[in-house]
Parts: C-alpha cells; sequence; structure tokens
C-alpha cells in the first residue's frame, strides 16, 4: 500500500489526543468554518447495531428519490474516502488534501486540540456542502449524546438496536447505553426508533417526553424487497423508511421500492468469491447473533470455516459461543490495530469441541480456511473485513486502497 498523503498522515497522528467526548469543541469548529451550509437538512442516526445500514438505506432512497444527498459513516474498510460521499461519489484525496489543509490552518494552536472524529466531520461538512448536498445522513461515531455530529440539529432523529458495547464510555448498564445514545433526541424534532428492550425503550420513551419529540416506534419489518441479506435488514429498511416519513419526505413507493433493491453496503453478508466467502462485520453478541440467523436463512444447516480477529473491549467470549453452532472450525488472526486481541488468546477462548487453528496475516488465515474447500464466514471485527476487502478478493465493493 501506497504512503499516505500529507494532509491523511497529520489527521491520522490527531490521534493521539485521542477520544474527548463533549461538543464545546465541535460548536467552535462550526462557528470558525462557518458551517453547516444553509441549504442542508441532516438525519442523525446512533444506535449500537445497524447504524450504518439504515444510513445507507436512507441514502439509497433519498437518492433514487432525486435528491442531492451527503452520506457520513465511520469508520471505514479500506479507504478513508468512503467515511464521506455525495451521491455515489466517495470524496476524492484531492479534496481530502484540500480541505484538510484548510482546516489544519484554522485549529493551529488550539488547546484542546480538535480529535480525529471532530476534524472528519469538518471536512465531510465542508466537503457537501461545496459539492452540493442538501439532505445528509449522518452516523453517530460512538454513543449520542457527546458525539460531534450531535452538534447539528437535524430534522428527524433515528435510534437503531441499542445494546452493550463501548462500556468503558457509554456505561455499564442497557439503560446507560439508552441513555447516552437518546442524547440526540432534540426538542420538537421528531424521533424514530427501532424495537428496543424494555430498559432501553423506557429511557428513549422518557427522553423524547421530556423534550417534547413525537416518537414513532417501527413495529413490524418491510414488506418490501431489501437487497441485504437478513431478517435484521428487513428492520433496518422498516426503520429507514419511517424516518423519512417523519422527517417530511413524500416518497411513492416505487422510490423506495428501488432505493431498497439498489442499496450497498460492504462488510454485511457480502459475498465474494461467488458465495464461497461472506464477509460480515459482525463484532459484538448482539451482532453475531443476527449474523447465526441470517447463515441459517441462508445455508439451513451447512457450516462454516469462521475467520475471526477482534478488538480489546469487545465481548469476543460471547460472541464465539454464538458463533459456534454455525461453525465447522475456527481460525484466529490478530488484526491490524493498536486494541487487537491476539490470535493465540482468542483461540484459549473458543468453545470446546470445535478445532481452532491460529494463523500469522489475514493471508494465511484465508489459505487456511479455504483449504478444506468449504465456504468462509470472516467476521469479529470491521477492522478485519477491512483487510479481507483490500487483499483484493472479488467483490462488489472495491475501492482505492487509500
Amino acid at each position: 500500500m501506497p504512503p499516505l498523503p500529507p494532509a491523511l498522515q497529520w489527521l491520522y497522528s490527531v490521534q493521539q489526543f485521542g477520544i474527548k467526548p463533549g461538543l464545546d469543541n465541535t460548536r467552535r469548529l462550526l462557528r470558525e468554518l462557518q458551517l453547516p451550509g444553509t441549504r442542508q437538512r441532516f438525519l442523525h442516526v446512533a444506535g449500537t447495531n445497524g447504524k450504518g445500514s439504515v444510513c445507507s438505506f436512507m441514502e439509497s432512497i433519498l437518492r433514487a428519490a432525486g435528491e442531492r444527498t451527503g452520506l457520513f459513516t465511520s469508520p471505514h474498510l479500506v479507504s478513508f474516502c468512503e467515511r464521506m460521499r455525495c451521491g455515489r461519489e466517495m470524496i476524492s484525496m484531492e479534496e481530502v488534501e484540500h480541505g484538510i489543509g484548510a482546516i489544519r490552518a484554522v485549529v493551529g494552536g488550539w488547546d484542546p486540540h480538535p480529535t480525529f472524529f471532530e476534524l472528519t466531520l469538518m471536512l465531510a461538512l465542508d466537503w457537501m456542502d461545496r459539492s452540493g448536498a442538501e439532505v445528509v445522513v449522518l452516523e453517530t461515531g460512538m454513543g449520542g449524546r457527546l458525539d460531534a455530529t450531535n452538534a447539528l440539529v437535524p430534522v428527524v432523529s433515528v435510534i437503531t438496536p441499542v445494546a452493550m458495547d463501548h462500556q468503558q464510555w457509554l456505561g455499564h448498564s442497557l439503560a446507560e447505553i439508552a441513555g447516552e445514545k437518546a442524547g440526540i433526541i432534540k426538542s420538537g424534532v421528531p424521533v424514530v426508533s427501532a424495537p428496543q428492550a424494555p430498559e432501553a425503550a423506557a429511557v428513549i420513551g422518557e427522553a423524547a417526553a421530556r423534550a417534547g419529540a413525537p416518537l414513532t416506534w417501527v413495529t413490524e419489518p418491510c414488506h418490501l424487497p431489501v437487497s441485504l441479506p437478513g431478517e435484521h435488514q428487513r428492520w433496518n429498511a422498516a426503520l429507514a423508511v419511517a424516518a423519512l416519513e417523519a422527517a417530511g419526505f413524500k416518497l411513492p413507493l416505487p422510490t423506495v421500492a428501488r432505493g431498497l433493491a439498489a442499496t450497498e453496503w460492504p462488510a454485511r453478508f457480502q459475498r465474494l468469491e461467488g458465495g464461497r466467502l461472506i464477509v460480515d462485520g459482525a463484532h459484538n453478541p448482539h451482532s453475531s447473533k443476527a449474523l447465526v440467523e441470517t447463515w441459517r436463512q441462508e445455508y439451513g444447516e451447512e457450516k462454516a470455516v469462521i475467520v475471526f480477529g477482534a478488538v480489546a473491549a469487545k465481548d469476543f467470549g460471547a460472541s464465539l459461543i454464538l458463533l459456534a453452532p454455525i461453525a465447522s472450525r475456527f481460525v484466529f488472526v490478530t488484526v491490524t490495530s493498536p486494541r487487537a486481541v491476539m490470535a493465540a488468546e482468542l483461540a484459549a477462548a473458543s468453545p470446546p469441541g470445535i478445532p481452532v487453528a491460529v494463523a500469522p496475516t489475514i493471508s494465511a488465515a484465508l489459505a487456511e480456511a479455504q483449504a478444506g474447500g468449504g465456504r468462509v464466514l470472516v467476521c469479529g471485527s470491521l477492522y478485519l473485513c477491512g483487510e479481507v476487502l483490500a487483499s483484493g478478493v472479488p467483490g462488489k465493493f472495491e475501492p482505492s486502497a487509500q
């Protein structure tokens, strides 16, 4: 892979400042950079699982309706440029260089220094404004209440299923985590939520009532054809459609159907190599359960050779237990991340009775998994999915590996 351009080198170096939850710096950035554009409307999505899919469904439907769309998501899988799109186009590296250069000139000497995520959001807002995006779908980075995206006022707030994740930042109970997610609810702005566990539902309902925000619960999955596999994606699609309705978009049914059928979102039960290799970003117990259900729907009792990698602070032990019934064997690998869990530690946590192997690299892991000729499932971390997609396996989603 070629070296990163100077602008991205600087942006990544900002990660040394860590995560600093709070909106003061974001609001200062918005003022200094005169963002966002006055013509833009925002749709804001928080939750634990399904955020990216819901954002992608909404953007695809809006684009099918002829809207000038923007999409901001994270993390990226292969290319930093994936994080921001106008219509079907990712930001170019030339625009990244230009935008980061302009932002860097403004924030020099700031204390506290803006974080990587805050600066990335500013880059996206600036580029989308200059590119003419009028409806922007925003995915929160983490949580909601103190996430940088929450400094913007949307036309609808959307909450996907809430589950245990990022406990070190968001709290150690479902109610606490739901409170952080519900922090995106704003006075008078419609809220649409997926079905939730009772503890999370109560918190979301109370937050909406306090804010005087009309609350809609999605009560059934989408009945239109959906491009992404799995029953959970039908619920994600239903949430996306309900959110657009709550935001005031009057969309004919054929337009909605066209947008749902055309949605592409990588590493969500993504089939590669003619369906012999499946890549899925399931990285916590909630998403692992959905992955197993989707596997059963697609392949019945067939079992997979599972290539698995994980990062710290995820309950990978619980995920492995959930995945065990569809595993013929596990191949563990250490993902490329400072927070990676070592492959040997993953192997030690593997459920008994299932053969395991440890591989030194992702290419070695794939070779080991494919040696027996069975279907291979890659999961456990989006970092791992990104490495597989960057390795050049045949698939529909092949951004430049920058």
